[in-house]
């Protein structure tokens, strides 16, 4: 990924707290076939090994059940947002602006592996699960469900584990603007209705505010 040095994040904690926010990934092996790509939510255990182990499945009628042992990589995306170039005093002034995008992407590489146990399978679904529900009034648990319900949709998923070889960030948010630019920004996405638009005004805050 092409990441000028302004917009380079390599903080594991901020990384880490990235990835289990956005929790769903894009997912492609490479194959003999092509590439396989998977659009998965898939679970950080931060604690395995130098940058952690990403967690998920899918069903094995899917290619990736397929794909043990081949180079992988997860990409998550965070906040995104077109940026007017009419948002920029110098619109005003000189008119040499252009447009752009910002936007938080990391890009989690390694080998990945399968496994079919059912009691690892089971409690992947019981951690994914207890992750996403836990901002429930009332969470649901795997062991709501008849116990022979459960058995008979672990038979038919395949569980994936990528442990993380190299890990990158890049959070393109106004860094590289003055300070009246970053203004304007945040004034323009502040018009929009928009739940994205406000998402990204609080990372440039926080972006900026860290420098």
């Amino acid at each position: 990924m092409y990441t000028p040095t302004v917009f380079r994040e390599t903080r594991l904690p901020e990384l880490h707290a990235a990835i289990d926010t956005i929790t769903f990934a894009s997912l492609i092996s490479t194959t003999p076939d092509g590439l396989q790509v998977s659009h998965i939510p898939l679970l950080l255990a931060p604690e395995e090994g130098a940058y952690g182990t990403l967690y998920g499945h899918v069903a094995r009628a899917n290619a990736h059940a397929l794909c043990n042992g081949t180079p992988s990589l997860a990409i998550f995306l965070g906040p995104h947002a077109y940026i007017s170039a009419g948002w920029y005093p110098g619109k005003q002034t000189h008119g040499r602006e252009v447009p752009t995008w910002n936007y938080i992407a990391i890009h989690a590489h390694g080998t990945l592996e399968t496994f079919d146990e059912p009691s690892a399978l089971r409690e992947l679904l019981r951690k994914l699960t207890d992750r996403q529900e836990r901002a429930m009034p009332h969470p649901w648990h795997i062991d709501d469900a008849p116990a022979d319900y459960i058995h008979q949709n672990l038979r038919a998923i395949c569980g994936l584990r990528l442990p993380i070889e190299r890990l990158e960030g890049k959070w393109k948010l106004s860094q590289n603007r003055t300070a009246a630019d970053r203004e304007g920004v945040l004034t323009g996405l502040g018009s929009l209705q928009a739940e994205a638009s406000h998402e990204m005004v609080q990372a440039i805050r926080a972006a900026n505010t860290k420098r």
